[in-house]
């Protein structure tokens, strides 16, 4: 069925995550991954809405964990990090 990579984030500097962005792009996609969500609008249906969702695709749980753990996405981790808040966690589907 799949896993997902949900994030939650406050971005605190724009010009800052877009520089992410793209590292995390290329990481994804060398890992297997496929944007569900990415940044769109929300609606808060019960609690208070977060800032920005993304929600990735892999085809494993381990796949996901791979992928975050990889050297290439660390490297974008502690861009993302400098320039925002939040929290990220994976679900199987």
């Amino acid at each position: 069925m799949g896993a997902f990579l949900v994030a939650e984030i406050d971005v605190t500097d724009a010009a800052g995550y877009e520089s992410y962005k793209k590292m995390a792009g290329e990481s994804i996609s060398r890992h297997g991954g496929k944007f569900l969500a990415r940044g769109g609008k929300t609606v808060s249906l019960e609690g208070a809405p977060p800032k920005r969702v993304v929600i990735l695709q892999f085809d494993t749980m381990e796949a996901a964990e791979k992928f975050y753990r990889s050297p290439d996405y660390q490297d974008a981790a502690k861009a993302r990090q400098k320039v925002s808040k939040g929290r990220l966690f994976i679900v199987e589907g």
